[in-house]
């Protein structure tokens, strides 16, 4: 069989039993699964690899230093705030985990038993993680300085048994003390932890209470601990998806599925063999920390780069180029609203001089969509393959990429390419049958998701069900609209509930976007519906201009007037445009459109709890007051 992108897809949803003992057999097993597939009575209806028993530790770090790898670069600590660099080997590490795996064992932990990781962006986030997974310990991380309200919210859904926190995190040149926060949420929770295990930083150290126990000496008196057998199908993290309100969706990640295809897609998707210096500049609060800043390189035998630092202001907009010099980066995953800020600040690309960044093979972007500006000035800025790739909280991993370890496909401005090996990704009117290729429907994946997907919500299969299996029986539901074209490259416009309807006709945001964002003095915009008395809905543009743009702004938004006009047609009724400092998101980077609808719609508001920076809501409300 030809290890092509069609043929590997065609065998994946042919025969997936086949398809998916290859990469299984890269994982150690401590007792065989008895299939690789098995349908199941209970949503969502299949397991993989049911019997099958395992250490997700012990594969992403023991089963390399028992094959000799024990000198090679495991992680790469750079902290852009503290000035603090630290290389770990796998040895180390495995050493580090170990130990700390003692540590959680002393305060009583055992397999099941949930721990709530409230950490910055420092080595120890990354060993607490695996320290739970070699005891079978179920961890739940919650972005550092997250509001205690939803703190306290996550630290009831999961009910732990141990909170690990900080005494303060740093978010560029703001320090962030994590003690109030952290109390406060365990004050509102109706299910406190029996402990809390506090890592001590100068920069903002915690006068302990009872019940808080300082890291560093806890550890020094651990005793190392080895990895514990647990089922293939047993939780090994929970993720709550960022946006929610109410009572948190919990993603819950399974380990057997998990270690086989994130291992798998770092040879496969991201082209990275052992050794390479891999680096996802995300958070290990997003999932995208969670599945490649720890475990998929690990998994691989990767050395990967934690840093702690932002793509602007860290110092300056050339940190990236820094981080990718010092420490060999081949290939760097980030967010399209990193390059976005990055291009805002220095458009023509100057603090890039004096960088050496031959060894660099790969941009890959997810997280929202990208532009096709942005990707082509990245492209020729860096003078790489600048891949857009496709997935979410839930999935894990990449539902559509151009996967360089198996073919690497001709690139399309605006699409994600095509469907990886595993999913069955179709367009859906709202009858739920296909819809035409280049028409818009909502994304949907026919059952079984492959392995390492979410197998249910913590605690709530109904809502599990409800959420995701009900709109389209016999489908995942993405919430994301799109649509193929004739080549089969997935095009995802934006969520299906960023769709107006305009006058009758149902229109992508993402595609206005598109328009706007392809104007010379525009770093990065967003399109939103807002109520219309005559037209149901009429899209709003908000712009932000690159530094240094100094003409008259009337002028500018009636340019992008025009482009939206000539690129999306007259039907799309876009009139109107607002020029803003910066615009609202997420700490993961992803534009806050719904809350900027409401705004515009006079709505009644509130900050939502992923928010990066409260402070914009306010700067856009007296923008618009104005307008």
């Amino acid at each position: 069989m030809s290890h092509d992108h069609a043929s590997q897809h065609r065998l994946s949803l042919e025969d997936p039993e086949k398809f998916w003992a290859e990469p299984a057999a890269e994982i150690h097993w401590d007792h065989p699964y008895s299939r690789v597939l098995e349908k199941t009575d209970g949503a969502p209806g299949y397991r993989w690899f049911p019997g099958g028993r395992l250490n997700t530790c012990y594969n992403a770090l023991d089963r390399h230093v028992e094959a000799g790898h024990g000198e090679r670069a495991a992680l790469i600590y750079d902290s852009a705030v503290t000035g603090v660099k630290k290389t770990y080997s796998y040895a180390e590490l495995t050493r580090e985990v170990a130990t700390f795996a003692g540590v959680l064992a002393e305060l009583g932990v055992v397999a099941g038993d949930r721990v709530v990781l409230y950490l910055p962006m420092v080595p120890e986030a990354v060993v607490a993680m695996l320290a739970c997974a070699r005891l079978g310990a179920v961890h739940s991380v919650v972005f550092g300085g997250f509001a205690a309200k939803e703190l306290a919210a996550r630290i009831d859904d999961a009910e732990p048994k141990l909170v690990l926190s900080a005494s303060c995190g740093i978010e560029g040149s703001r320090v962030v003390e994590y003690g109030p926060l952290l109390r406060s949420a365990l004050e509102l929770a109706a299910h406190p932890p029996e402990a809390c295990v506090v890592l001590q930083r100068p920069e903002a150290p915690l006068e302990l209470r009872d019940g808080e126990h300082d890291w560093r000496e806890l550890v020094a008196r651990a005793e190392p601990r080895g990895p514990v057998s647990v089922e293939s199908g047993d939780p090994l993290y929970i993720l709550y998806t960022s946006g929610t309100t109410g009572r948190p969706k919990g993603v819950v990640r399974d380990h057997g599925g998990h270690a086989v295809a994130l291992r798998w897609t770092m040879e496969a998707v991201y082209g990275v063999r052992p050794g390479d210096v891999y680096w996802a500049a995300s958070d290990v609060g997003w999932v995208v920390g969670h599945s490649y800043i720890v475990y998929g390189p690990l998994l691989a035998g990767l050395t990967t780069v934690l840093y702690e630092g932002k793509p602007v202001g860290t110092p300056d907009a050339g940190a990236f180029w820094r981080v990718i010099e010092e420490h060999g980066v081949n290939v760097l995953f980030t967010a399209p609203t990193a390059f976005r800020a990055i291009k805002k600040e220095d458009p023509e690309g100057r603090l890039l001089a004096g960088y050496d960044l031959s060894h660099f093979r790969t941009l890959f972007l997810a997280g929202e969509r990208c532009d096709p500006d942005t990707l082509a000035w990245a492209g020729e800025l860096l003078d790489v393959p600048v891949i857009d790739h496709w997935w979410q909280t839930e999935t894990g991993w990449p539902i559509a990429s151009n996967c360089l370890g198996l073919e690497a496909l001709p690139v399309k401005a605006g699409s994600a390419a095509k469907a990886v090996p595993g999913w069955d990704l179709q367009v859906l009117d709202a009858e739920g049958q296909p819809a035409a290729a280049d028409e818009i429907g909502a994304l949907a994946v026919k059952l079984p998701l492959p392995p390492g997907t979410f197998p249910t919500l913590w605690r709530d299969p109904e809502r599990f069900v409800a959420s995701y299996l009900t709109e389209f029986p016999g489908y995942y539901q993405t919430a994301d609209a799109g649509y193929l074209d004739r080549d089969g490259y997935v095009f995802v416009m934006a969520r299906t509930d960023d769709i107006i309807n305009v006058a009758g006709h149902r229109l992508s945001t993402g595609a206005m976007e598109e328009a706007v964002a392809s104007h010379p003095d525009v770093a990065e915009c967003a399109v939103t519906g807002v109520a219309d008395a005559l037209k149901g809905q009429v899209p709003l543009g908000f712009l932000v201009l690159k530094a240094g743009v100094e003409r008259d702004h009337g002028e500018i938004v009636r340019e992008v007037i025009l482009s939206v006009r000539g690129r999306v047609g007259p039907v799309a009724s876009f009139k109107k445009a607002l020029v803003v400092e910066r615009l609202p998101k997420t700490r993961s980077g992803k534009i806050l459109r719904r809350t900027l609808r409401a705004m515009a719609d006079g709505d009644v508001w509130t900050a939502p709890a992923t928010i990066d920076d409260p402070a914009i809501l306010e700067e856009i409300a007296a923008v618009l007051a104005a307008s």
